[in-house]
C-alpha cells in the first residue's frame, strides 16, 4: 500500500518537473511546447485525482487506518 502511494507521489512529481521542462525549453514550432506543457499538467492533476480517490476508497475497505496524533507529546 505504502508504495503505491509512494509510486503515485512520484509519478505526480515526475509530471510536474516534466512540465516545468517543457515550459522552459524553447522549440522551433510555438504552440508544440505548449500542448506539451499541459498535457504534463493535466496528467499531474488527473494523477493526483487518483491518488486522492484511491486513499478515500482505501480507508472505505478498510486497507488504511488512520492512526492521530500522541496525545501525550
Amino acid at each position: 500500500m505504502k508504495l503505491l502511494i509512494a509510486l503515485a507521489l512520484l509519478g505526480i512529481i515526475a509530471a510536474l518537473a516534466s512540465a516545468g521542462v517543457f515550459m522552459l525549453k524553447k522549440s522551433r514550432d510555438g504552440d508544440g511546447r505548449d500542448n506539451k506543457m499541459a498535457r504534463a499538467l493535466a496528467l499531474r492533476v488527473g494523477l493526483s485525482i487518483a491518488l486522492f480517490l484511491f486513499v478515500l476508497f482505501s480507508y472505505w475497505m478498510g486497507w488504511v487506518q488512520p492512526s492521530g496524533l500522541p496525545v501525550n507529546r
